[in-house]
């Protein structure tokens, strides 16, 4: 019998109180007989105490095994082989995991790629050249399956045959996986070898205050936190704060000083955060020696004075075929036509509406 997981489903069993019954009871077995003076002495606040017989009686532990059956919902507890190693060091791991899929192993190297749910086409493309490179190396991308970067990054690692997990604020359950707009994502996850995991309970609905604590675990799940774009007020930045408590490396993405999304990470690389432009800067920062250098793409070339031009006016930001035509003073017939081209090349990306980025 699975005692660590039954016990998991008791809404209030914090880190500090398991500690206390598992110290007391040591086999959890003991704890499902037990009376209420032994709990109480087990450290338990009285009232506590009172509410987990009262949920015990209704609770029986086959019963919560049975519907972890039915939802393919494993569980894994701090001090057995398969629990993560790096979230087992810090201050406040969760006694137990719920997970779906495969675990990955505990030597696979793991980068947390986080960032608003706003996301720029900068945030965007920067995530995916990164991601794309280091997912493929196989650096496990962890993330939060949030909407903007979150959403990225697992696609990304996805795309590129490489190994993702997402952590969630929520029970894993189909019906409760948080937010709704990714239960396709999060099926994809799984079919591709990655894993959910969630410290919450099947039925469990997705809270205010849940968003923080599962960003401590995707920092506490991997070597270092990479913030992509996040403006000040931000769960990105959470998981940062949490990066550095852990004693993990954070990373971060350069922004132009007026975006409003690129006030995060630049407070942060003021503060002493690893400034990030290409992927061997993160295997650098996270000591990686054991995985290859990336090498840098061979970026394709024009030698079209045409093309330049349209070149030397674009950046990562967007830019719109108006803007293009007026700096570049070509007219409209030839800078279209010569844009469809570029893209076909390789050279630059129309994001949408008419609006490029450059590629190279």
């Amino acid at each position: 019998m699975n005692y660590h997981a039954w016990l998991a489903h008791f809404p209030k069993i914090t880190y500090r109180r398991y500690s206390h019954l598992k110290e007391y009871f040591f086999d959890l077995k003991n704890l499902y007989d037990a009376e209420l003076d032994e709990i109480i002495k087990a450290g338990i606040e009285d009232t506590i105490a009172f509410e987990f017989l009262t949920w015990r009686d209704q609770n029986p532990i086959d019963k919560i095994l049975e519907r972890l059956e039915k939802e393919e919902i494993k569980t894994v507890s701090l001090g057995e082989p398969l629990y993560p190693a790096l979230l087992a060091e810090i201050t406040d791991p969760p006694h137990t995991l719920f997970y779906r899929g495969i675990l990955p192993p505990n030597e696979s190297p793991a980068l947390a790629v986080v960032g608003t749910r706003r996301l720029t086409t900068y945030g965007q493309t920067i995530c995916e050249d990164l991601v794309t490179s280091l997912a493929s190396q196989g650096v496990v991308i962890v993330s939060g399956l949030a909407l903007g970067i979150d959403g990225v990054a697992h696609k990304t690692t996805i795309d590129a045959k490489g190994t993702t997990v997402a952590v969630l604020g929520s029970g894993l359950d189909n019906k409760h996986i948080y937010p709704v707009e990714h239960q396709s994502l999060a099926k994809k996850i799984l079919e591709n070898n990655g894993a959910l995991i969630s410290e919450y309970p099947p039925n469990f609905q997705a809270q205010k205050y849940t968003f923080p604590a599962r960003n401590r675990i995707v920092a506490g799940l991997t070597l270092g936190t990479l913030v992509i774009e996040a403006p000040n007020k931000s769960g990105a930045l959470i998981t940062a704060r949490c990066a550095l408590d852990y004693n993990r490396e954070v990373m971060c993405i350069p922004h132009n000083i007026t975006s409003p999304t690129g006030e995060g990470p630049n407070n942060l690389i003021k503060f002493g955060a690893k400034l990030i432009t290409e992927p061997n800067d993160i295997l650098e920062a996270l000591n990686l020696q054991t995985i290859k250098q990336i090498e840098t793409k061979i970026k394709p070339e024009s030698n079209d004075p045409t093309e330049i031009k349209i070149l030397n006016c674009l950046t990562k930001e967007p830019k719109n075929i108006d803007r293009i035509i007026l700096e570049t003073k070509l007219d409209s017939a030839t800078t279209n036509s010569t844009s469809v081209m570029m893209e076909i090349k390789g050279l630059i990306k129309n994001v949408g509406g008419m609006n490029y980025i450059k590629l190279i």
